[in-house]
């Protein structure tokens, strides 16, 4: 397998995922988006907020575009908001990695870091970065929602969205 083959696998297996978190999420009440949990961001909302932000950066900066802003900056919007956010956020990651060529994965983007540095990464690095980043918070949502009760959290490993992409039906 080639790695931008794997790569571009991996974008939508984070959309996949994303998606079926978010749509396990919409059946709950709402209230427990706001729930104070102890984690690395204090509620659902929060870290589903730094989902959406971590993609939205990262993609930014494989359009070699500075950033300044973000989702969460400036985020006042409801549940439905954040869900559709992060979902669009993760559309277009995946559209924008679906049509890179084989060989832009190889190419370095510079780009600034909020402490002022600069830095140049190869896009399949930073890719793999932000996709391997939402597989963390997703298991943090799962954490979090296991502590505000919820005892039916979604399946989203790598290898259950390829044996769903490879045998469909």
């Amino acid at each position: 397998m080639q790695l931008d083959s794997l790569l571009k696998d991996y974008t939508n297996f984070n959309l996949w995922a994303n998606t079926r978190m978010v749509n396990w999420l919409r059946e709950k009440p709402t209230e427990l988006l706001y729930q104070e949990v102890p984690s690395s961001f204090p509620s659902l909302e929060k870290t589903l907020l730094h989902l959406w932000d971590g993609e939205f950066i990262w993609l930014e900066r494989l359009n070699n575009r500075p950033v300044s802003d973000f989702p969460s900056k400036t985020f006042s919007g409801s549940a439905s908001d954040v869900f559709n956010g992060l979902l669009a956020s993760s559309e277009q990651f995946n559209n924008f990695v679906a049509a890179l060529p084989e060989e832009a994965f190889s190419q370095p983007r510079t780009y600034r870091q909020f402490n002022g540095e600069d830095y140049a990464t190869p896009c399949a690095e930073i890719i793999q970065h932000c996709m391997n980043h939402g597989t963390f918070h997703r298991g943090q949502l799962v954490t979090m929602g296991r502590c505000l009760g919820l005892t039916d959290p979604p399946k989203t490993d790598f290898t259950l969205f390829l044996r769903e992409k490879n045998n469909p039906g």
